[in-house]
C-alpha cells in the first residue's frame, strides 16, 4: 500500500460526512434534532416535505454518522448522535459568514435590519438568572419547548406573541431565544417586542448550544 493510501482512506470518510450535510433540507433536519429527538413524521412536517424524502435525508445522515435512530412500534426516532455535530455546523457558519458575501448580504438585510445589538452571551444570561431580573423568552413551539428550555423560561410561541404581551412583565428586561444563532424566530419577537416598548435582547445562540455547554436545561419543569 502506498503512503497515501490511508490518508486518501480517511479524506474519503471526511468526505461522505461533508456530502451529507451538503444539503439545504438536510441541515433544517440538524437544526430540528438538535432540539431533541424526533420522529420522521414530525420531521417531515417541520421541514415541509413528504414522509418519503424526510427519510432518504435522515438516511444519508444516518450513514455518515451525523444521527442515530431507534424504533418503538411503528414508528422511528431520531436524534443527533453527538454533539460534536453541533461544532460543524458553527464551523460551517463561521467560515460562510466569513468567506461568502452572499451570507453578509443576508445577515445585513435580514438579521441585522430586525437586530442590531449585541446578543447576551450564556455566562451573562446565568448571572442574570441567579438574580431573578430578567425575563427567558422562549419563541419556540410548545413541542420543541418540551424536550428541553433553558431555566424558568417562558414559552410563548412567536405565532402568539402578539397576542400573549400581557404575560410579559414590561418593567423587566427579556432576552428571548430559540433554536440557534440564526433562527429567525428569535430576530421576529426581538423586532415586535421593542416595537411595543420592551426592553429586549436576544441569547447569542439557542438551547442546543446551551445544552451542549453543559448548562442546566429543565425538561417537563426539572433539571
Amino acid at each position: 500500500m502506498s503512503s497515501n493510501g490511508p490518508k486518501r482512506a480517511l479524506f474519503e470518510q471526511f468526505a461522505t460526512v461533508a456530502k451529507a450535510v451538503a444539503h439545504p433540507l438536510r441541515l433544517e433536519v440538524v437544526e430540528q434534532l438538535a432540539q431533541g429527538e424526533r420522529s420522521v413524521e414530525v420531521l417531515a412536517s417541520r421541514i415541509r416535505v413528504s414522509i418519503a424524502n424526510a427519510s432518504q435525508h435522515l438516511q444519508q445522515l444516518r450513514r455518515a454518522g451525523l444521527v442515530a435512530s431507534r424504533r418503538r412500534g411503528k414508528f422511528v426516532f431520531y436524534r443527533l448522535a453527538d454533539d460534536a455535530v453541533l461544532d460543524l455546523l458553527a464551523s460551517l457558519r463561521r467560515i460562510a459568514e466569513r468567506q461568502s458575501a452572499e451570507v453578509e448580504r443576508l445577515v445585513r438585510g435580514y438579521f441585522d435590519d430586525r437586530d442590531s445589538l449585541e446578543p447576551v452571551c450564556r455566562s451573562e444570561l446565568m448571572e442574570r438568572l441567579s438574580t431573578g431580573d430578567v425575563t427567558v423568552l422562549d419563541v419556540r413551539p410548545e413541542d420543541e419547548f418540551a424536550l428541553g428550555h433553558l431555566p424558568g423560561a417562558i414559552n410563548i410561541p412567536l405565532s402568539e406573541l402578539e397576542g400573549r404581551l400581557a404575560e410579559l412583565d414590561r418593567q423587566q428586561d427579556v432576552v428571548a431565544y430559540c433554536r440557534g444563532p440564526y433562527c429567525v424566530l428569535s430576530y421576529e419577537a426581538v423586532a415586535m417586542l421593542r416595537g411595543r416598548g420592551f426592553t429586549i435582547r436576544r441569547l447569542e445562540d439557542g438551547l442546543p448550544e446551551w445544552r451542549a455547554a453543559g448548562l442546566p436545561v429543565e425538561t417537563n419543569g426539572s433539571y
